[in-house]
């Protein structure tokens, strides 16, 4: 396992890394029985999460894997700025321009996956995002696919704008024959419903594509 998680931010980016390698960073160091990634995993496991590190218990975290005062102390001033962040910016949004921008936002949960799962990104007028949907689990082909599952999430919040990203388990994102047709199906209805399907984006590890640009629909 690659015990590296500071170099690979410097050269891949803060977004490109899970959790883990985030909350490592943070720690700096592991323990006498845990490297700083198995202490990072250990912890979210354990907690269920960030959210959950947030709730814990102080003197609790201290005595957990031999984390001590000075890492716990460090652990929750990290979680309490994300906090504070988040509800100094409540109306700020993600805002897409890009396929590369979309790719971004669900890669980190799409490349590794040994399944196919479906996303799908509601944006209002400006390209914000206002929800991210996962609507499928398993192949994601014409024959279980409903158009109107797709789409009523955007219906519902009265967006007119949609991103459909996917990933491939193989990590080859190249379009399959079944990706074509279900993006065509999709453009379709879009048409119909008045609504924009801005791209189809498949995940793959690492890279991604982009059925827009493919396509040019």
């Amino acid at each position: 396992m690659d015990d590296r998680p500071r170099e690979r931010l410097q050269k891949n980016g803060a977004e490109m890394l899970a959790t883990a390698d985030l909350l490592a960073i943070t720690l700096r160091t592991g323990t006498t029985r845990d490297n700083v990634i198995e202490l990072a995993s250990k912890l979210l496991i354990k907690y269920g999460g960030l959210g959950g590190l947030i709730r814990a218990d102080f003197h609790e975290l201290c005595t957990e894997y031999g984390l001590g005062t000075a890492k716990t102390a460090q652990l929750k001033a990290a979680l309490e700025i994300g906090k504070r962040l988040a509800l100094e910016l409540p109306e700020q949004r993600y805002q897409i321009t890009s396929a590369d921008d979309a790719a971004r936002l669900v890669r980190l949960e799409l490349m590794h996956l040994d399944h196919e799962e479906m996303y799908i990104l509601i944006l209002d007028t400006k390209n914000q995002l206002v929800e991210r949907v996962k609507r499928y689990k398993g192949t994601v082909n014409s024959s279980v696919l409903r158009v109107s599952e797709v789409f009523r999430p955007a219906v519902v919040r009265n967006c007119p704008n949609v991103i459909i990203c996917h990933n491939h388990p193989s990590g080859d994102p190249t379009p399959s024959t079944e990706d074509i047709e279900v993006t065509q199906q999709l453009i379709d209805a879009a048409k119909l419903l008045d609504i924009d399907l801005l791209d189809h984006i498949i995940i793959g590890n690492p890279r991604y594509v982009s059925l827009k640009e493919k396509l040019r629909w």
